[in-house]
């Protein structure tokens, strides 16, 4: 065994850290543990049986593809289907502006790849997408946290620390938004905030990363425009997935980006890992040509919503005073937050006590605040449990409360 090997590993492998929710995820399969930590899809919305029948069709029709290695871009099929489906939805884009990834994460990942250099400066909303701060970390990102308000990343702060940092002569490498449904605040920006960002994008000659994996699951309210489609012009970059609308098992994400960003992506995808597979590829393109997403999809957000109905009313029975929560209308999270005073990371023991399980808002937070925050998920957990768990949770945060 080599004798130190913390010597010999890269500044990158010295930096990493581990996912506090992955680390979390095994604590809270503990049996009788109520979860409401895990960004997890609710099992009973996975299209078994129309899987079962697309997966006979796929090999009995394109066996010879779907078994062999594909093109680093992805499947041409799924990539005009997605293609089709933006283009419905305002952005001028062409197939050549589509990569397809092993789902959004190695989106992330590939981004921080091709973009930072350590040292770097990276927009990040306080809070944001713990897997997007990894990636950033792991690549050496210097990341500058942007306050909330209730319409999500403040534009005047955004400008404050854009016009500080071109005072200095520098720039950030990009701005890092999800404007529908955060994760984990569970915000969604209005259409007026994102023309703000965009234009101080523009301004400051900025790029914009657009991520974008629960869009959509909205259950009530209008559907805003997209960044990509206000902007049209390449200073957006769009991160997709079918993780959270269709199946998570199956890792499939997009990239949509100026021709200029997803040629450098493939390029980097293919040290990477050659292809995203191309069975489960071709599954999903039959899977959307067939109709069965469509129809899915309605029942997935059927259910999600009366989680989340049940999730509120419960919150708005048992909950102290002095407790506050985010109201999402979409996605999959909520954020609630205790009186300053309370530290949700000292919470957490005691919930587990109780058999109830968050994730603490400060790893959400690239500076460690958010101390006093959790991130509460409704996706997952039966309806009787999310009235049990919401139940135990108040308890913990009475009793912390009379402390």
């Amino acid at each position: 065994m080599i004798s130190d090997f913390n010597e010999i590993l890269s500044e990158s492998a010295k930096g990493m850290k581990k996912s506090a929710i992955r680390e979390l995820l095994k604590l809270t399969q503990v049996p009788g543990i109520i979860s409401f930590a895990g960004g997890l899809p609710a099992p009973e919305s996975f299209p078994v049986e129309d899987l079962k029948k697309i997966i006979i069709e796929v090999l009995e029709e394109q066996a010879s593809s779907a078994l062999q290695y594909g093109a680093t871009e992805g499947d041409q099929g799924l990539r005009e289907v997605i293609t089709k489906a933006y283009i419905k939805d305002g952005l001028d884009i062409s197939i050549e502006n589509v990569v397809i990834t092993t789902a959004s994460q190695q989106g992330l990942d590939l981004i921080a790849k091709i973009f930072i250099n350590r040292g770097d400066k990276v927009l990040v909303g306080l809070p944001s997408y713990l897997g997007g701060l990894g990636a950033f970390n792991n690549y050496g990102a210097n990341m500058i946290g942007i306050p909330f308000d209730e319409h999500g990343m403040r534009s005047d702060k955004v400008e404050e620390i854009l016009a500080d940092l071109k005072s200095k002569g520098e720039k950030p490498k990009f701005i890092y938004v999800i404007p529908d449904f955060q994760n984990p605040a569970g915000i969604t920006m209005p259409n007026f905030r994102r023309k703000e960002i965009i234009d101080l994008a523009k301004k400051y000659d900025v790029l914009i990363i657009e991520d974008s994996p629960y869009r959509e699951l909205r259950f009530e309210g209008e559907h805003q425009e997209r960044m990509y489609a206000i902007d049209n012009t390449g200073q957006v970059v769009i991160l997709g997935t079918f993780s959270k609308i269709f199946v998570p098992g199956f890792r499939i994400g997009w990239l949509i980006a100026h021709k200029d960003i997803t040629d450098k992506i493939i390029v980097s995808k293919q040290s990477t890992d050659l292809c995203t597979s191309p069975f489960v590829q071709k599954l999903a393109v039959k899977y959307v040509r067939d109709g069965y997403f469509d129809k899915n999809l309605k029942n997935t957000i059927k259910l999600y919503r009366e989680k989340r109905h049940i999730m509120l009313k419960g919150f708005e029975e048992y909950m102290p005073e002095g407790v506050t929560w985010t109201r999402p209308e979409g996605g999959l999270f909520l954020f609630l937050t205790v009186p300053e005073h309370i530290d949700s990371g000292k919470l957490f023991d005691k919930a587990i006590e109780k058999k109830v399980a968050f994730v603490k808002g400060s790893v959400f937070h690239c500076d460690g605040s958010g101390k006093n925050t959790m991130r509460i998920n409704f996706s997952y957990a039966s309806k009787e449990d999310i009235k049990e768990g919401v139940k135990r949770l108040a308890q913990v945060i009475k009793e912390a409360l009379n402390e």
